[in-house]
């Protein structure tokens, strides 16, 4: 069991999310940086699919009731594991571990996750996994559907599952992860006849920066608008994660894990899929340029 002690900003369980459920207007949703959580399952020995917990600009506290292989991935942060003193024992003692490694947390040690200096996004996995109940087959908490548990608070915990059938962990560490590129990869389309001619070139000439509004629904932007060539709206048409989207404000908008399964602005560019993770790591104020390629 996972006790949450502080969840810090924002704090939910993601595994890999619900495919085939768009028809339904069920979001995909799962982990942001779909990549990290995966890391964190591989090196605990986990399947990768399984759940873990995300955390927004870390800050959290977990205490672990029972011992456990853990892994922190994602966003760098400093990370100390406490192990519990008593009054007849030794004190509680602190240690810096490291992250894309597994380590023992003893039971009744607490996780303390720090702040990242960049990124946005670190992924905490247990061997085992967390064991919250499914809904529609994924553990994930979907902020616009509000569909699997409810954001993390503090008191509330988190079962593990058995580890039994598991095999052995066999991966020491791995590299940390590059620093996120400062340009993103899109492609043109599928609405882009709808711009003005260039506005993909406008799209492309200089830095975005990225708003306080932005959430796990979607990154938006601010910079220089894109004009479209023509008035009215699209009829809602499916929409999927690195779409652009561009409402009437001219202001482009990333969509993430959240994101609606329809929409009815115009998507000018999508982004390449090996980049959504680097996207899902923006954090307000940060700078992100575009480029059309793979």
């Amino acid at each position: 069991m996972i006790e949450v002690i502080a969840p810090g900003p924002y704090a939910t369980v993601q595994d890999l999310g619900r495919p085939g459920y768009a028809h339904l207007g069920v979001p995909h949703s799962g982990a942001a940086d779909a990549a990290s959580l995966r890391l964190a399952n591989r090196l605990v020995g986990n399947p990768e699919g399984d759940a873990g917990i995300e955390l927004t600009l870390g800050g959290a506290r977990l205490r672990f009731t029972a011992g456990a292989w853990v892994a922190v991935t994602g966003a760098r942060c400093p990370v100390e594991l406490v192990t519990t003193g008593s009054p007849d024992g030794p004190a509680p003692r602190i240690r810096a571990v490291g992250q894309c490694a597994p380590f023992w947390a003893a039971a009744g040690a607490e996780l303390r996750v720090g702040t990242p200096a960049t990124g946005l996004r670190t992924y905490v996995a247990v061997r085992g996994g967390v064991e919250t109940p499914a809904v529609m087959g994924s553990r994930s908490t979907d902020s616009l559907s509000g569909l699997g548990p409810a954001p993390l608070r503090a008191g509330a915990t988190l079962p593990v599952g058995p580890t039994a059938a598991l095999p052995p962990i066999i991966v020491d560490a791995a590299p940390p992860p590059a620093a996120p590129p400062g340009t993103l990869r899109v492609l043109p389309g599928p609405r882009d006849d709808w711009f003005v001619p260039g506005a993909l070139a406008t799209l492309c000439a200089q830095p975005y920066r990225v708003s306080q509004d932005s959430n796990r629904v979607g990154v938006r932007l601010e910079g220089a608008l894109l004009e479209r060539a023509r008035g009215g709206e699209l009829p809602s048409e499916g929409m999927v994660a690195g779409a652009l989207q561009v409402p009437p404000d001219g202001r482009p908008i990333v969509f993430l894990a959240d994101h609606p399964t329809t929409g009815g602005y115009p998507v000018i560019a999508v982004l390449a899929s090996a980049d959504l993770a680097a996207a899902a790591q923006l954090r307000p104020g940060d700078r992100v340029r575009f480029r059309v390629g793979r």
